[in-house]
């Protein structure tokens, strides 16, 4: 994933009354509210996506303004609860504000070749995650749908075509973006996935090659004629990468051309810009990748902003429980906490602290994931006992300190 924003954001104005869906049909799956994690390589693992869920809960202001001993406490109880098991799930994740989880990308030779007991380690998701789809990449059709088989039999409710990875080793193998340049190989494709299963189906891709072969409105038909459930469209060419603003009318043409859903993606760092891309482009959905990464409450306050017309800013305690409670995640999953992992998160976590820099060296410092935490923790202590003044922020490193605040 593209760790930083190169562009500059677009200066959009979400119209007066205008709110992102209650909710969106893909096939027989009611995604609701119509938001998604899109799917990030190295990033959307499931430690992730149920991070990224749970901070999608909308809570009460009070509720993520705690202090560290009250955070202790929650937590505690939370574990307390947590033999139920499947009964977490109670809380229903509709009350979410995110409506769908994508796993990162995965390649169909390597699910299709790989033994089944070694599968689980491609495809692995929680009860809780659902509703979930899981993204394939490759290029032959019988490989593909027999990886979507797997995926299907893996309990997943939505498989998602990868037409939109613009890396070099992706496309290389005509992975990604590389079939861009093929649309009969494409049809190929979706005729075989289509056929060997009956979840959801559908694609994620991009206008085109680059400015001179943009095929999307046409790739959006054929998905439509070949049984594909929805469309996701990224607005920008893969000549382009990260770079450059994302062209939402093409997301408009797209949504002109189908009747099936169409979802947009691209240059959505604010709730603002989610509601106007659906103001602009008519879209059904909105996908939202790297904002995520370094604002886990942009789902919550998209669905905070619909219910109320305002939203929360997080505070040094939001931000404090939020990355303890990654980190802490992590460790669990893993034992040792994927040091690795930690290092390239606080990265984006910690933008917009005061003093983050001193964070961030402290956690590269640290080599176990324990370590990582407790660094974690010592350095929001000392800072919530003694609040500093506010940092200077970049309003490219840390939109959200941007946004208005409730009551604004």
């Amino acid at each position: 994933m593209h760790k930083f924003w190169e562009n500059p954001a677009n200066i959009v104005t979400a119209p007066q009354g205008a709110k992102v869906p209650e909710s969106v049909q893909i096939g027989n799956v009611r995604i609701s509210p119509a938001t998604i994690l899109a799917p990030m390589a190295g990033v959307t693992d499931t430690v992730f996506r149920r991070f990224i869920r749970n901070a999608s809960f909308v809570r009460s202001a009070s509720d993520i303004m705690l202090p560290p001993d009250a955070v202790r406490q929650q937590e505690q109880n939370n574990n307390a609860g947590s033999d139920q098991g499947s009964q977490a799930v109670s809380r229903n994740n509709e009350q979410s504000g995110c409506g769908l989880l994508m796993t990162e990308f995965t390649s169909a030779d390597g699910l299709f070749r790989t033994r089944q007991s070694k599968r689980k380690r491609y495809l692995h998701f929680y009860e809780d995650e659902h509703p979930i789809s899981a993204q394939l990449f490759g290029s032959d059709p019988y490989t593909l749908s027999e990886a979507a088989k797997i995926v299907e039999d893996s309990g997943f409710d939505l498989v998602d075509l990868n037409l939109g990875c613009p890396a070099k080793r992706v496309v290389k193998c005509n992975g990604g973006s590389g079939l861009l340049k093929n649309l009969p190989a494409i049809r190929q494709i979706f005729e075989a996935v289509r056929s060997a299963v009956k979840i959801p189906f559908t694609v994620k891709f991009r206008l085109g090659w680059d400015d001179d072969n943009i095929v999307c409105v046409n790739l959006g038909r054929m998905a439509q004629e070949c049984g594909l459930n929805a469309v996701a469209l990224h607005a920008r060419t893969r000549e382009q990468g990260y770079s450059g603003n994302a062209r939402w009318e093409w997301i408009a043409a797209v949504k002109d051309a189908v009747t099936i859903p169409v979802i947009g993606n691209g240059d959505i760092r604010t709730p603002e810009d989610a509601i106007a891309m659906i103001a602009q482009t008519g879209c059904d959905a909105v996908m939202i990748g790297r904002t995520a990464a370094s604002n886990p409450w942009i789902f919550r306050q998209i669905r905070q902003h619909a219910e109320t017309g305002c939203y929360d800013q997080p505070a040094e305690a939001d931000r404090y429980t939020m990355i303890r409670t990654y980190f802490r995640m992590l460790i669990e999953e893993t034992g040792h906490g994927s040091p690795g992992k930690m290092k390239q998160f606080v990265a984006w976590f910690t933008h917009g602290v005061p003093n983050g820099s001193a964070l961030r060296r402290a956690v590269y410092d640290a080599h176990e994931g324990p370590a990582i935490l407790a660094s974690v923790e010592r350095f929001f202590e000392e800072l919530l006992s003694h609040p500093a003044a506010p940092a200077a922020v970049s309003p490219v490193d840390s939109a959200w300190e941007l946004l208005p605040a409730c009551g604004d």
